[in-house]
């Protein structure tokens, strides 16, 4: 398996090189929305431990980005009117995983209405300023 690359787009959100549209952060974790979502709501949560995937992440980081994962579905589902969610995570790129740095999907979703396939739309800035208004009202509530 390859070593940590620091150089990677989450890294660089996490040092502020980059801009996102952040929903929650704790002394471990972040979580932001997705650019490129698959559903409304759809929201990224990383650790800010450099851990290129869930093979080399130490377990207490883990821990806590499972904690913050469970913390925004729960936001999302009542954030969206979501009937269900989905957390998806991809380790190494033959499974699926683009940027190389430890990150969970969550996905709010409605019966009867399907994911768009991944990184095919880039979603309205104004769009997903209301969505993180909405997720983050939520976490407070």
């Amino acid at each position: 398996m390859a070593t940590y690359d620091d150089q990677n787009i989450f890294a660089k959100i996490l040092r502020g090189e980059l801009p996102c549209l952040k929903v929650f952060e704790n002394d471990r974790t972040f979580a932001f929305m997705d650019i490129m979502p698959r559903s409304i709501g759809h929201s990224l949560v990383i650790p800010k431990a450099g851990a290129r995937n869930l093979l080399d992440i130490r377990e207490e980081d883990f821990m806590e980005v499972a904690r913050t994962t469970r913390t925004i579905a729960r936001a999302a589902m009542r954030a969206f009117a979501a009937d269900g969610i989905i957390i998806q995570q991809f380790s190494e790129p033959a499974s699926g995983q683009v940027v190389l740095h430890l990150h969970m999907h969550v996905m709010p979703v409605k019966e009867g209405v399907p994911l768009l396939p991944p990184q095919t739309h880039k979603e309205d800035p104004k769009v997903l300023e209301d969505h993180a208004a909405k997720l983050i009202a939520a976490l407070k509530a």
